[in-house]
């Protein structure tokens, strides 16, 4: 079969707006072994895992089995998940909290609400894109861009069980947009063709590394038939796709890469299940030895690196919900747990260090809020949840991030650890 699936999109904008991206469905990999049909994290369902080898609908997706966002209504009305839930904002507004001077947070962050890609700076929220079928932004470490994954749907043609039939798919393209706005920049598609015959592969989660060149992202690229959604570096410069040599329980795969600030360490969650139960675990791979290493048994999602690289926030999943716990980043040992509620996940450090922003859902709504930390790292006094974003109805299933310009950050109190500090001097575990 000759395919062609790392084309680069013939022009280097993309305008016009894609009709509203529905469940893959059918439209899943016909391959042997392939459960797939991922939507991204955070997507507010129970856990759940279908069985193996059958083409299964989008709503019906690997992070069902993690657990990542369930379900909650009610609450008993005390702190930020408690009470009824609030009618949720137009798709084209963002409410922000004016009252508390910590909504007016330092830097830029930025999220995703109703398929598009927005910003918030000092407390205003500014709307980037308006395709309405955007996902899973990302801000890159000089700040000057934000990258995320459009999709389109299309009808497809491929063979299963000796019969050619047609499928609807979800065609991801991963993409880019200035900070300051702009026309988005497509940079690599994920439509695969085989004479007339189309289907589509899956790019989730891109994150740029320091490096300015190198991405990291989940895929299946270039081939859905031979890999399941597994980490992949993608190279700016020469557009060319890698594939980590690290463990993978098939056909579970990957997600959420992140890379430690300084580019030496990537971290990763490697998915795996016991029964129906999902036991997804944080990974680390250090690029110097080329060698992967569990940092932490089951039950964790969504890294996100401190500034000096020494810390982790992560999502902690339990059969009571998800909240937000801070690792060691270099034991993975379990400090400090910010949230018991059950309802709060994708944590992501503010690169000042001062607090942690998350998701967080009050009934069936999903806002931004912020953790406020002071202190001495490692001993650090914990503030009162403020709310960044207020009955907004954010996409659950795209993690925030956050950037703030390095002449704006405090002084770092110690120097960041190196490659050799947090990773084991160990072959890599199988898995």
């Amino acid at each position: 079969m000759s395919n062609t699936p790392l084309r680069r999109p013939a022009s280097a904008s993309v305008r016009g707006r894609p009709r509203p991206r529905s469940d893959r469905g059918s439209g899943a990999p016909p391959r042997r072994g392939d459960p797939y049909g991922l939507i991204p994290p955070g997507t507010p369902v129970a856990p759940i895992l279908a069985a193996v080898g059958l083409l299964l609908t989008g709503v019906m997706t690997l992070n069902l089995l993690n657990g990542q966002l369930p379900f909650v209504s009610g609450g008993n009305g005390d702190g930020p998940g408690g009470g009824p839930a609030s009618t949720p904002a137009p798709s084209n507004v963002v409410p922000v909290p004016t009252e508390d001077p910590l909504t007016r947070t330092a830097g830029t962050i930025v999220y995703a609400k109703a398929g598009n890609v927005w910003i918030q700076r000092a407390g205003e929220a500014t709307q980037l894109t308006d395709a309405g079928t955007d996902a899973m932004p990302s801000v890159s470490p000089d700040g000057a861009w934000v990258y995320f994954v459009r999709t389109r749907d299309e009808n497809g043609r491929w063979v299963v069980d000796g019969r050619e039939r047609i499928f609807q798919l979800s065609i991801p393209t991963l993409m880019r947009i200035p900070v300051e706005g702009g026309d988005p920049e497509a940079i690599l598609d994920g439509e695969l063709r085989d004479g007339t015959r189309t289907w589509a592969a899956w790019i989730r989660q891109p994150v740029l590394r320091s490096d300015g060149r190198t991405l990291a992202l989940a895929s299946d690229l270039p081939s859905p038939a031979r890999s399941n959604v597994t980490l992949k570096l993608y190279d700016l410069e020469a557009g060319e796709l890698t594939a980590l040599d690290v463990p993978e329980v098939v056909p579970l795969g990957h997600q959420d890469p992140e890379w430690r600030p300084d580019g030496a360490l990537l971290a990763y969650v490697k998915n795996d299940r016991q029964g129906a139960t999902g036991r997804p675990e944080l990974w680390t791979y250090t690029f110097e030895t080329g060698r992967s290493r569990a940092l932490t048994g089951p039950g964790y999602l969504g890294p996100s690196y401190s500034r000096d690289g020494r810390w982790i926030a992560a999502t902690k999943t339990s059969a009571f919900g998800t909240d937000i716990v801070i690792l060691e980043a270099r034991t993975g040992n379990e400090v400090v747990r910010l949230t018991t509620d059950g309802r709060s996940w994708s944590p992501v450090w503010s690169p000042a260090g001062d607090g942690i922003a998350y998701l967080h859902a009050r009934g069936q709504i999903v806002d931004l809020w912020l953790m406020p930390l002071s202190g001495s790292a490692g001993r650090w006094e914990v503030g009162e949840p403020v709310p960044l974003t207020d009955a907004a109805g954010l996409d659950g299933a795209s993690r925030p991030d956050w950037h703030i310009p390095e002449g704006e950050l405090p002084l770092l109190p110690t120097p960041r650890p190196s490659a050799s500090d947090a990773a084991s001097p160990a072959a890599s575990a199988a898995p």
